[in-house]
């Protein structure tokens, strides 16, 4: 293994850069040149097959820096189709002119179905990141669990799962924790404390949207911003408890934080934030707010009457808003737990490749014992039999539906994560990068500008 290549595929996340940099520091010392191609899978399918040397001389580039958010490699939605044999033949044919060995992807699901059909061509594996948290299993059988059904309305097949969330132990969990979403979580954390200061002053009920899609894993991590009540997609809504426990809650302290996972259903399994009907290039539902139709809801049912007796002079449309936190939780410096780990995961992507193994996911493990650690499974363990990779839903008990909030176990889940996620250089680079004087007068310079001149292309 003399030469690998390594792309950034899906949305940007806070700790691509990290994971990146990890691999080329352990291919440093491995003495294995690294390229990167620019745009992911996008620049592979492109004929000019734009790219970089990320290790000259077996040193990083300066551009490569850890504690920059998003990707120095660009990242795209478009996906290899593995039918199209003719463009699959011209993909391996770039890399071979190139000479690349192994190739690693760094993404979520979409990129292990995008890398998958590049494993008959060279070994591939695949380094996590998604601030979602939903690449893995609860346990190792879990991918077993569900059945495909037709359905007659949309002519698409239907996945149900057969049995679900047994008990589990937090050690059983295949990919404890994908890298952003400790950051994501962050943002989340500190956007609703900030927003409690309007609701509380203002003695108005705040609905706070978080991403997340079908897995509510930062809708629980949210928790740590002390909101209310917290609803996830993992349980579906009723409007009558929900409606209650806000009134309760107005009561006691005249005003309400609550924070929705963007994907959160109705009892008939409906996506509440469905209304647009539209999916990304990946065929995932654009998700148009939750928050919207809760608060149209409560708006609904508890009437102006509800604050006019309460000595409020405002209507239920006036005390009742709503705020997507949105792509700042998938921007900015990451944190040190996001930082730290990604950049294991990278260095583990690459061992992966010069042990000769191929589609296999670099995996971060946790158990009481040893902390920490990071391992790796064959990506096949993660389809289901028809072959399809579900996102990983959050494991139930880590929620109570009647309190809104975090079980026991769901404490316990997010308190190795989180307990010491930011360290002391979080802060020092807050304090002197963000107010610098230079700030004022110099405009913001993109790595981008950096990048653009070392990228090289394949003679047409």
């Amino acid at each position: 293994m003399k030469r690998i290549a390594i792309l950034t595929a899906g949305g940007d996340t806070p700790a691509l850069n990290a994971t990146i940099a990890g691999a080329v520091t352990r291919a440093n010392a491995l003495q294995i040149r690294v390229f990167g191609i620019i745009k992911g899978f996008s620049g592979l399918l492109n004929p000019q097959f734009p790219h970089l040397e990320l290790n000259p001389l077996f040193h990083s580039i300066p551009e490569l820096n850890p504690c920059l958010g998003g990707t120095i490699l660009g990242a795209s939605r478009t996906y290899v189709d593995g039918h199209d044999k003719a463009a699959l033949d011209a993909v391996a044919m770039r890399l071979k002119a190139l000479k690349i060995d192994g190739l690693i992807c760094i993404g979520g699901d979409g990129t292990i179905n995008g890398m998958q059909p590049l494993a008959d061509y060279l070994p591939v594996v695949l380094a996590p990141k998604t601030i979602d948290n939903d690449l893995g299993l609860n346990y190792p059988e879990e991918a077993n669990e569900w059945i495909r059904e037709a359905d007659e309305a949309s002519g698409k097949p239907r996945y149900r799962r057969v049995k679900k969330n047994r008990e589990i132990e937090l050690d059983e969990i295949i990919n404890y924790a994908t890298p952003g979403y400790a950051t994501a979580v962050y943002v989340a954390a500190t956007g609703i404390e900030r927003i409690r200061t309007t609701a509380e002053s203002h003695r108005r009920i705040a609905i706070i949207e978080v991403m997340g899609r079908d897995s509510g894993y930062i809708a629980l991590g949210s928790a740590y911003g002390q909101p209310d009540i917290i609803l996830l997609p993992e349980y579906a809504i009723d409007l009558e408890s929900i409606t209650t426990r806000v009134k309760e809650l107005y009561d006691l302290q005249k005003h309400v934080v609550m924070v929705v996972g963007e994907g959160v259903v109705t009892q008939d399994g409906t996506l509440l934030g469905d209304e647009m009907k539209q999916t990304d290039p990946s065929g995932k539902p654009i998700l148009s707010g939750a928050s919207e139709v809760i608060r149209n809801a409560l708006i609904e049912r508890l009437e102006d009457s509800f604050f006019t007796t309460r000595r409020r002079n405002e209507s239920a449309e006036s005390a009742i808003f709503t705020r997507k936190l949105g792509h700042t939780q998938r921007g900015g410096r990451p944190i040190q737990f996001d930082r730290f780990q990604a950049m294991q995961l990278g260095g583990k992507a690459v061992d992966l490749l010069h042990s000769g193994a191929s589609n296999y996911v670099a995996t971060l493990q946790w158990n009481q014992a040893k902390g920490f650690y990071v391992d790796s499974i064959a990506a096949n363990r993660l389809r289901d039999q028809y072959g399809g990779i579900h996102p990983r839903q959050m494991h139930t008990s880590f929620y109570n539906p009647q309190h809104f909030q975090p079980s026991a176990i769901g404490e316990k889940y997010l308190m190795p994560i989180f307990t010491n996620a930011i360290g002391g250089e979080d802060m020092e680079a807050v304090r002197v990068n963000l107010f610098h004087p230079g700030n004022l007068r110099q405009a913001y310079q993109s790595v981008n500008v950096d990048v653009q001149k070392r990228i090289r292309y394949l003679e047409s």
